[in-house]
């Protein structure tokens, strides 16, 4: 196994990613982690991930130093190779040039990290601090225009340091360099499936539970299925799914689910109506974070009340995956930064009567479909776009009144009405409309109109960590925008979302 130290960077998670689709073994740990239990767990290779915070700051992360001196090949991504550079009695400095986006990586020597890498490469930069002064036994083994020392090595203690990210998409060979870790260096063993994660998910929650009852929120999205499914496998009856119509779904999507949900997914499902609660909540609210909080709470509210119904429930379960954890927090103890709250993350209240028991939360999506298919998920529920916890509610921005919910289906369903008979529902990873709080001038039917400004949102990733905005043809963006006007009464605009993330997120709140 390969045990990944957290130091805190919104990407740590597709490094375990880019171990595990090498069907290799992973744990992430926080830096807190003593040195006794990484010899208990006795890895082939530690990875210390990238972080927000400079080595040289007060209270800046860290791991036991004596790390370095079990004889266990240790690669340091960023902040991690600050730390190890530091704590080895090197010196890490405010880097006189920023270094943000594609840089070109010329390679010294084509060994160890680099074997079978061309001497130039592009490789993808995100730092502040740079490398002053190497310790005693470490060479220089790659440099780019702006930073000299991009790539390290300390032969005879096996210790290596990139200054760049290999686990992103936009290090075209860092797929490569972080397998020569594994298994050049490391010695690792292709051991790892979907298979494997199943049965390993499936003794864990049976020896967490115990003769425990569970109650999941269950949407009928892949997320929540998937974990259905996987508990229902460790406990079978002792799982009771709820599923929570908060009024914020999309047009007609309450009712057709539950005839999906009890058609396909042999499983114990209540449903609860609570638009109500929901809507009343949200009154006069248009902070986004404030939506998401109060749509967290009020969905423990009725769950913790469904709950009292069900004799011996102790656990919530949920279908939390990584994306939303790293944006919420961190899944692990490291420094992350918040980029917003997930209703099922951040939004949960700090006294909550229910354990959480999160079985996807180390997972990507497109993780998730594998896991689905694995275990046996129909189709429908595998390919379902993304749709978000706190529902249209995050789609609306502004205040979330009936009103502006009933044109906002509308528009929904005809988007993807059109998306789907285009053929790009499966080619994009979400697809969906945006209610702005601003309105425009129009002119129809010779009278001047003075009505809604709607937002087209379509983008393709692989795992909602990084997303790019989709080219959708001229054609049907058209013919999109012409059925939103003429047939949703109050919208005289429609623009198209071209931003990317990062810097934007996917969905706009």
């Amino acid at each position: 196994m390969i045990l990944i130290i957290d130091f805190g960077s919104q990407y740590n998670q597709l490094i375990a990613r880019r171990v595990r689709e090498a069907h290799v073994y992973c744990q992430l740990e926080s830096p807190d982690i003593d040195l006794k239990k990484i010899k208990q767990l006795n890895p082939e290779g530690i990875i210390l991930s990238g972080g927000p915070s400079s080595v040289y700051e007060k209270n800046s992360p860290g791991i036991d130093k004596d790390v370095f001196n079990l004889g266990i090949p240790v690669l340091g991504i960023c902040y991690g190779m600050h730390f190890m550079i530091q704590a080895l009695d090197g010196l890490v400095k405010g880097a006189g040039k920023r270094e943000y986006g594609f840089a070109e990586l010329e390679i010294k020597q084509a060994e160890g990290l680099f074997q079978r890498i061309n001497k130039k490469t592009k490789c993808w930069m995100s730092h502040g601090d740079s490398i002053g002064k190497l310790p005693r036994g470490f060479k220089i083994t790659a440099s780019t225009k702006n930073t000299r020392v991009a790539a390290v090595v300390h032969k005879k203690k096996k210790l290596y340091g990139l200054q760049f990210h290999p686990e992103v998409e936009h290090t075209p060979l860092g797929k490569r360099m972080l397998r020569n870790f594994l298994f050049e260096i490391c010695r690792c063993k292709r051991t790892w499936s979907m298979k494997s994660f199943a049965k390993e998910s499936v003794a864990e929650i049976k020896e967490t539970v115990k003769s425990k009852k569970v109650i999941l929120g269950l949407s009928g999205g892949v997320d929540s299925s998937v974990a259905a499914q996987l508990i229902h496998r460790a406990i079978g009856k002792n799982l009771t799914c709820i599923f929570i119509d908060n009024g914020l779904l999309r047009k007609n999507e309450g009712e057709k689910l539950k005839k999906a949900l009890r058609q396909h997914l042999n499983l114990n499902i209540r449903f609860v109506n609570a638009r109500g609660k929901f809507i009343r909540g949200l009154k006069n609210v248009t902070d986004p974070e404030r939506k998401r909080k109060i749509i967290g709470r009020i969905f423990m509210e009725v769950f913790e009340a469904e709950a009292k119904k069900i004799k011996g429930a102790d656990f919530l379960a949920q279908g939390t995956l990584y994306p939303d954890v790293i944006e919420s927090q961190s899944a692990y103890g490291g420094p992350t930064s918040v980029i917003k709250s997930h209703h099922n993350v951040g939004g949960l209240p700090k006294r909550m009567k229910l354990k959480l028991l999160e079985p996807l939360k180390c997972l990507f999506k497109d993780e998730v479909r594998f896991l689905g298919k694995e275990i046996g998920l129909p189709e429908e529920f595998i390919w379902r776009q993304p749709f978000p916890g706190p529902g249209l509610a995050v789609r609306i921005i502004g205040e979330v009144t009936q009103h502006r919910l009933s044109i906002l289906r509308n528009i929904d369903a005809l988007l993807l009405e059109e998306i789907k008979e285009h053929g790009y529902y499966r080619k994009l990873w979400q697809s969906f409309a945006v209610l702005l709080p601003i309105k425009s001038v129009g002119v129809m039917g010779d009278r001047r109109t003075y009505e809604n400004i709607v937002a087209i949102r379509a983008v393709t990733s692989k795992d909602a960590m990084t997303a790019d905005w989709a080219k959708l043809p001229y054609e049907l963006l058209g013919r999109m925008s012409n059925r939103i006007i003429n047939e949703v009464k109050g919208v005289n605009r429609v623009v198209y979302d071209i931003s990317s993330k990062p810097p934007s997120t996917i969905e706009w709140e």
